[in-house]
């Protein structure tokens, strides 16, 4: 490992720990774990069927059954309920109640503090970060030490460099449409996996 190396698993660390420490404050503000917040957040911001107890779980790098004590705990609150999945009933998924969706509203602006700060730095800067990042994550995951991601490196439908000479270098087949760095999804709902890594 080079000195390079080691400052930038320091810089990832102290900044997981910024991450670790707003969540923690927003958590005793709402009386939530960190957990229960980022499943509510997650709840939110996705789809059905990414919504089952087990994508959770896998999700959340978790146990089924920490990940059922942490859903046990916002059905208590009243702030999800599970459901039958409706193409196989011996599957939970879950959903938001109107209080839940209220609590994920008020949620979201756990990381306003972060926001505020990056507002700073030129979005030509933060491309990159992002480049970099995306590549990392995609590596980790290339490595099984990630579980999920739903980024357009490991995207069936993402072409790196397709546009080589151009400000949006990279291609989305699905969107038939050039993506510039910035562009890049760290989330996506259309993702189907493929593994395209970038020189």
């Amino acid at each position: 490992m080079t000195d390079l190396d080691e400052k930038l698993i320091a810089a990832l660390e102290r900044l997981a720990h910024v991450l670790r420490t707003l969540l923690w404050e927003e958590g005793v503000r709402s009386r939530l774990s960190p957990i229960q917040i980022q499943t509510l957040l997650y709840l939110a911001s996705h789809s059905e069927e990414l919504c089952r107890v087990g994508q959770l779980a896998q999700e959340f790098n978790l146990t089924p059954a920490t990940m059922s004590d942490a859903v046990d705990a916002l059905q208590e609150k009243g702030l999800a309920v599970r459901q039958p999945w409706p193409e196989d009933g011996r599957v939970v998924t879950l959903r938001l109640t109107a209080q839940g969706r209220r609590q994920a509203e008020k949620l979201s602006r756990w990381a306003e503090a972060l926001q505020e700060q990056l507002a700073h730095f030129p979005a030509e800067e933060k491309a990159r970060a992002l480049g970099f990042l995306l590549k990392l994550i995609e590596a980790l995951y290339r490595a099984g030490i990630i579980t999920v991601a739903r980024i357009c490196l490991t995207c069936r439908f993402f072409r790196p460099y397709a546009h080589p000479d151009s400000p949006a270098p990279h291609h989305c087949a699905l969107l038939d449409k050039p993506l510039a760095e910035g562009d890049l999804r760290v989330d996506c709902p259309e993702h189907e996996y493929e593994v395209h890594p970038l020189p």
